[in-house]
Formats: C-alpha cells, sequence, structure tokens
C-alpha cells in the first residue's frame, strides 16, 4: 500500500505573520518530532529534528509558512514541535531602528507520514503541472495540425513527429535538469524539468524528423511556433501552483502569495509573467504565419524563440535560484544576435 511504500516521509509547517514594521529580520525554527506510540526501544529512525531559517522578512509580506520535511523515518503518526526563534541584525546593512518582532509561538502538532515524494508543503499543487502540460501539449499539436494543413503538407506526419518531439523533449527536460542540480540519474522520476532541455531535445527531433519524412524543415518549425508557445502559456502556471521556477520573496504590490515547496510568502510571480510572454509570442507568431507568408522558411521560430530566451533572461533576477550575470550575459548578446539576424533576413528575401 502507499500509506506504507518507502521512502516515506513527513511534512511539518509552521505559520506565522511578519511583523508589520519591523527592520528586516530573520525567524529560524527547530522542529522536533517524534514517532507516536513507540513500541520497545526508540529507534533512531522514530525521531527526527530540522532546521529551518527564512532571511530578509519584511514588513508587507504578510502570512508564511515554513515546511520542513522529513525522510527515512519509520511510518505512522508522529507529534511534532516547532520551536522558533527571531533574530534581528542578521541582515548586511539593517539598523535595527524599527520595532523589534515580537516573540512567535511554540507549537505542537501531530502529522501522518505519506510517500516521501507526495510531501509537499501548503500552497503547492503538484497535479496540476502534468495537467496543464498535457492540456498544452494537445493544443499545440492542434495548432500546427491547422497550419500545416493550411500550407499543404503532410499533416499525419507532422502530428506523428511532434507527438515523438514531444516525449524526447520531456526526457531532455529531465536530464537538462538532472545536470543543472548535479542530480544522480536515479533521482530521475522525482526530478523536475528545465524548459531549456524541453526546447533543445524536441526542436532537434522535429529539424532531424522533417528531414527524414522530407518535410521542409523552415516552414514545419515555423507552422510549430505558434501552437509551441500557447502550450507553454498555457503549461508555465503549472509551475507556480506546483512549486518550481519560484520568485523571489517580496513585499512588492506586484507579488503573489506562493510556495517553493519549503517557504510559502509573497513572491515575484515570474512564472505567470513568463506565462504572459509565451501567450504574446503565439499570438504574434500566428499572426506572422497567417498574414505574412514568410519569405524565409524558420525565421519566425528562430527570432520567436530568441525573443522569448531574452526576456527569460532579464526576469531570471527575480527568481529565487538566478543565474550567474555572466551566462545570463553571453545568452543575452546571442538571442539578440539571433533576433537581428532573424529580421534581417527576412527583411532582405
Amino acid at each position: 500500500m502507499i500509506a506504507e511504500a518507502d521512502p516515506q516521509g513527513l511534512g511539518a509547517t509552521y505559520w506565522f505573520e511578519a511583523h508589520p514594521s519591523a527592520a528586516p529580520y530573520s525567524v529560524t525554527i527547530r522542529f522536533s518530532g517524534t514517532r507516536i506510540p513507540v513500541d520497545g526501544e526508540p529507534r533512531t529512525d522514530d525521531s527526527f529534528e530540522r532546521i529551518e531559517r527564512v532571511d530578509g522578512i519584511t514588513a508587507g509580506m504578510g502570512r508564511i509558512a515554513v515546511t520542513t520535511r522529513a525522510q527515512g523515518i519509520r511510518s505512522g503518526t508522529w507529534r511534532v514541535t516547532a520551536t522558533p526563534v527571531v533574530q534581528i541584525g542578521t541582515q548586511t546593512g539593517t539598523t535595527g531602528t524599527a520595532p523589534k518582532p515580537a516573540a512567535l509561538p511554540r507549537t505542537v502538532t501531530t502529522a501522518a507520514t505519506r510517500l516521501a515524494p507526495l510531501v509537499r508543503g501548503p500552497g503547492v499543487r503538484p497535479f496540476v503541472w502534468p495537467a496543464l502540460v498535457g492540456l498544452g501539449t494537445v493544443v499545440a499539436i492542434t495548432v500546427q495540425a491547422a497550419l500545416l494543413a493550411r500550407a499543404n503538407l503532410d499533416v499525419a506526419a507532422a502530428v506523428m513527429i511532434s507527438m515523438v518531439a514531444s516525449m524526447v523533449g520531456f526526457l531532455g527536460a529531465k536530464f537538462y535538469y538532472l545536470a543543472l542540480h548535479r542530480r544522480h540519474p536515479r533521482h530521475f522520476v522525482t526530478a523536475g524539468t528545465c524548459i531549456q532541455g524541453f526546447l533543445l531535445g524536441a526542436i532537434g527531433t522535429l529539424t532531424v524528423a522533417a528531414a527524414v519524412f522530407g518535410l521542409p524543415a523552415g516552414a514545419f518549425l515555423d507552422a510549430t511556433t505558434p501552437g509551441l508557445f500557447f502550450a507553454m502559456a498555457i503549461g508555465r502556471p503549472g509551475c507556480f501552483f506546483g512549486g518550481c521556477c519560484a520568485g523571489r520573496p517580496t513585499n512588492s504590490r506586484w507579488a503573489l502569495w506562493s510556495s517553493d515547496r519549503r517557504l510559502g510568502i509573497r513572491r515575484y510571480p515570474v512564472q505567470l509573467v513568463e506565462a504572459a510572454v509565451a501567450l504574446l509570442l503565439g499570438v504574434a507568431t500566428l499572426a506572422l504565419v497567417l498574414a505574412v507568408n514568410p519569405p524565409v522558411g524558420g525565421a519566425v521560430f528562430a527570432g520567436a524563440v530568441a525573443t522569448y530566451t531574452f526576456i527569460r533572461q532579464l526576469l531570471f533576477p527575480l527568481r529565487a535560484d538566478p543565474r550567474t550575470p555572466r551566462g545570463r550575459g553571453l545568452t543575452i548578446a546571442v538571442s539578440t544576435a539571433v533576433i537581428i539576424a532573424a529580421v534581417a533576413v527576412s527583411a532582405a528575401a
């Protein structure tokens, strides 16, 4: 049964309100868990202790949820004690002139274990992501098929190619995530995905398969572009609800409450901004393919992907896991060159 399958895990959450007028401060929470009841002599997996720290808490961040996840423990019911400690003056540049936050209360709760990969914090809905990605894939292939039929290309072959490309792209997204986060391949099933890996795998497959089936690669890719971005516009909010690619905590008026599976707090909604960008690119490229009849095959595809990549790099500083400035700068430069080349080639044709 799932309730007893290994590995077992347990999630415990501590909620508190950010002080409305304090200088930036930190909260450290010690979670101590004990399995109840303990039969016979206590074992090492009958208890656990975890320390979770939240830095940079400021006024306006509202309600905050800190979740710890314990794995490798015995299944059953646990009593978990959360003991918070407020720390003042731990942030660089803090003046400490604002009122000191009041001490936070200690809490005791009970929770039951479950299959470890299913342990998530508040606000995380892991099944939304695959549902939205699946819907996006259907929309992408439908739009692509309609545009290919309009261009009198082999729709059946294109749909088959796209389905295979989607599967290869999914594998690419998984392996890209493993490589980026330096995770062992044994974590493949529970690992996240990266859009860069999906694009590399899917686009490579589309290009090679188009040549094998005798389809004009440029026209094929251009017809695929609107659906590709509509799919990302539909699927990207799944990351927002799934707790991945989260934005940085902030008290900005544009912030939305969301979680990175550990910390639920007001954040920059970068996943939703990316979805909006993808939607605009989908509409723009659809208009180009329908109205302009691109003179150079593949120019719409190259320009749109480069534009998306360019904007994505601008959003990275708002993410909780920003990329290095050097890597971002190089990617922005390459993306800009591709955009200029796509426009120049189309204009000269």
